[in-house]
């Protein structure tokens, strides 16, 4: 699982890093460059709603395999072409395989480790938000390293591929009771539907605004530092510290939202240091950009502590999993709008503020879900 959390970001942070050298080895103009930082999120919002109806017919084990395959072969294809069109498309593929990981994660920890779920999650999101922070310092330096971005971008795949080993003996192991085994763990969120309830919609509408910020931050912060005066290893090293300074954030908040009665406090702290950080981007990028990294880092905390909310708000693994799932499907749906929309006001007006200002109001939106979901409950419920 660790191996595995390890990948979930670095595609999307190592392009991060690179997207200016992307943007003129392709020639991609600001709309299309958008699209491809919004990719994540589509992907992430399709493949993740098939993924129950996947795991029904095939072996958890067999599915993650195919995944993070299709995650490594895309990394190398994206990097092998001159084609626009052709590096949207390869960049598709590989997002697919995170798109499956990211839901069968959570189902995992609550089936394997049913007692664990706060210590488990706060292990692999910090995994994840290690590779993460890896992806995007050494993005730039490797791709000058090899003279180009092609090496910065492909470099993740092969981390992908050691990812897999592990994985192919529960694989061929689970083949033979992958039939009897599945129908149990997947049944039951037939019945379970988080669509028909307040507490899926506010899960989702909260996951899809944190998202919505931390997807463009990672596609267009990098950008916002060069801008300011930065050199591309400077802004590669200042996007890197926001997922850097989010590792003990990761491992510490699921923790905090397991022992806390309510979720209340923390829905308000991120929040808090979430809008200072957009204050202080906003109106002085360069002077005290370590501040607001910092800042940064701990509004993103929203992300590990929604992820330890979906267990604790459904009461078994069956739940967990329906609930995984609309949350995460609908979130990413509603997270697309954040690189894409940042992409498109940073083109029309040739500054910050407006992107800044969406991202307040996106903020806005998540306080509001954060307090909705903060008093215990569980979907099963409702």
């Amino acid at each position: 699982m660790l191996l595995v959390a390890l990948n979930l970001r670095a595609v999307v942070t190592s392009l991060g890093a690179l997207l200016d050298e992307v943007r003129d080895g392709l020639g991609l103009s600001g709309v299309t460059a958008g699209l491809v930082t919004t990719l994540p999120t589509i992907a992430f919002a399709g493949l993740g709603a098939l993924t129950p109806w996947l795991v029904r017919r095939v072996a958890p084990a067999r599915v993650l395999v195919v995944a993070m395959l299709a995650l490594a072969v895309g990394q190398v294809l994206r990097v092998a072409t001159d084609s626009a069109a052709i590096f949207v498309l390869t960049s598709a593929l590989a997002l697919s395989g995170i798109a499956v990981a990211n839901i069968l994660l959570p189902m995992l920890v609550k089936q394997h480790f049913p007692h664990r779920t706060g210590l488990v999650t706060g292990a692999y999101t910090m995994a994840l938000t290690v590779g993460t922070t890896v992806a995007a310092a050494s993005a730039v330096p490797i791709a000058h390293a090899f003279g180009s971005w092609r090496a910065g971008l492909g470099v993740w795949a092969a981390m992908a591929a050691v990812a897999v080993l592990p994985w192919v003996p529960l694989a061929l192991r689970t083949r033979a009771g992958a039939r009897r085994a599945t129908p149990t763990a997947v049944a039951t969120p037939m019945r379970v539907r988080p669509a028909r309830t307040r507490l899926g919609w506010a899960m989702a509408v909260y996951f899809g605004a944190q998202s919505l910020s931390g997807y463009a931050i990672m596609g267009w912060l990098a950008q916002l530092f060069r801008d300011a005066g930065y050199q591309p290893e400077s802004a590669g090293l200042l996007l890197a510290g926001v997922t850097a300074l989010g590792v003990p954030i990761a491992l510490l908040m699921p923790t905090l939202a397991g022992r806390l009665g309510s979720l209340r406090p923390l829905v308000l702290g991120l929040t808090t240091a979430s809008a200072l950080a957009y204050l202080g981007l906003a109106l002085a990028p360069h002077g005290a950009a370590l501040l607001w990294v910092a800042l940064l880092a701990i509004g993103q905390g929203a992300f590990p502590m929604i992820l330890t909310a979906i267990g604790l708000r459904a009461r078994t693994a069956e739940g967990t999993v329906a609930l995984s799932a609309f949350a995460q499907s609908t979130g990413y749906v509603i997270a697309a709008l954040g690189p894409l929309m940042v992409g498109i006001l940073y083109e029309a007006t040739g500054g910050w503020t407006a992107p800044i200002g969406f991202l307040v109001g996106a903020l806005a939106v998540q306080t509001t879900a954060g307090m909705a979901i903060a008093r215990p409950r569980y979907v099963e419920d409702e």
